[in-house]
């Protein structure tokens, strides 16, 4: 769907935020606390950005896009090609970060532009008066996001961690403190981050049912040692090769073969495909331990195969 571009505002030196409205003045489709547009940009390319206001307004979406300089050209498109008024096409909300809806407290861990899901979380929680707390890490202070909102909205929940403040470090053993059984934890942020996060949690007795994450970006995986495989696809006598410089998505466009692609990192499942025969190689972050251990999917955007060949349906 078109949107149009209604504000754009610096929250940092390097996170704008682009408040996106409706092209024809229309509602937009609501969405759930930790939801996230696909956004297909003027380049060519289709980026994946969290809501980050309250799920309950209709008017309006708000993105928060960092400019990183290790962009491979989503946010630098954002932050220089497009200005207010101009249009954007989108996708209707989606959510692989919901909130638990047996969630009776939370603590919520975000670094860095990690705060752009859980402000909507926090706005969420609140308006159905679930007891939570924000740990909200950054570097400095004026790499703070959404200053205003959190200090306005959450004055009784926000703890501000920051890097260059020693008074403000955060004393995780006393956040996950043991006697956590009824609360559920959400972190987003870089993948050191949230592994820091994660790890101290079960270590302090945190379940995984518990632990909930959202990846931005794909953990990068060693690619030096990569094998050529081949696929096959069921119905058919075709048989594709995917060199070890391809992802199995590139070959099989370049063949013919419609894949549906967004994120290609493995973060969002949308190219998730059967596999019916062969073991994949697992390079995703979409599916939990125990659905790859089936190896009956595997995401071709950037999984592999540990066999020589794949058998899949489209």
């Amino acid at each position: 769907m078109d949107v149009v571009i209604d504000k754009i505002h610096q929250l940092t030196p390097s996170i704008r935020a682009f408040e996106l409205i409706s092209s024809n003045g229309s509602a937009l489709p609501s969405f759930e606390a930790g939801a996230h547009i696909d956004v297909h940009l003027k380049n060519g390319l289709t980026r994946q950005y969290s809501l980050s206001n309250c799920c309950r307004e209709k008017h309006r979406y708000v993105i928060g896009v960092l400019h990183d300089e290790h962009s491979r050209g989503g946010s630098r498109c954002m932050h220089t090609e497009y200005r207010e008024g101009d249009q954007l096409r989108i996708g209707t909300p989606r959510n692989l970060f919901e909130i638990h809806p047996h969630t009776q407290k939370a603590i919520l861990f975000a670094g860095g532009i990690g705060i752009t899901p859980i402000l909507s979380m926090a706005y969420r929680l609140k308006s159905q008066r679930i007891p939570f707390e924000l740990h909200y890490f950054v570097r400095s202070h004026e790499m703070i996001a959404f200053y205003g909102n959190l200090t306005e909205h959450f004055t009784g929940q926000i703890h501000f961690h920051i890097q260059d403040q020693p008074e403000t470090q955060c004393d995780m053993s006393s956040v996950l403190e043991q006697n956590a059984s009824d609360k559920h934890l959400y972190v987003c942020g870089p993948a050191g981050f949230m592994a820091f996060v994660m790890e101290s949690a079960q270590h302090m007795g945190w379940q995984t049912e518990q632990l909930h994450q959202e990846h931005f970006v794909a953990q990068k995986s060693e690619t030096s040692n990569n094998a050529a495989f081949t696929i096959e696809i069921k119905g058919t006598d075709r048989r594709i090769e995917v060199q070890p410089h391809q992802t199995a998505t590139q070959a099989l466009i370049e063949n013919g073969f419609d894949v549906p692609i967004s994120c290609e990192q493995g973060i969002c499942g949308t190219c998730i495909t059967r596999v019916l025969a062969g073991i994949p190689d697992h390079r995703d972050v979409f599916m939990t331990d125990e659905e790859h251990a089936l190896n009956n999917q595997f995401t071709p955007c950037c999984s592999r195969a540990k066999s020589t060949s794949l058998l899949i349906e489209f």
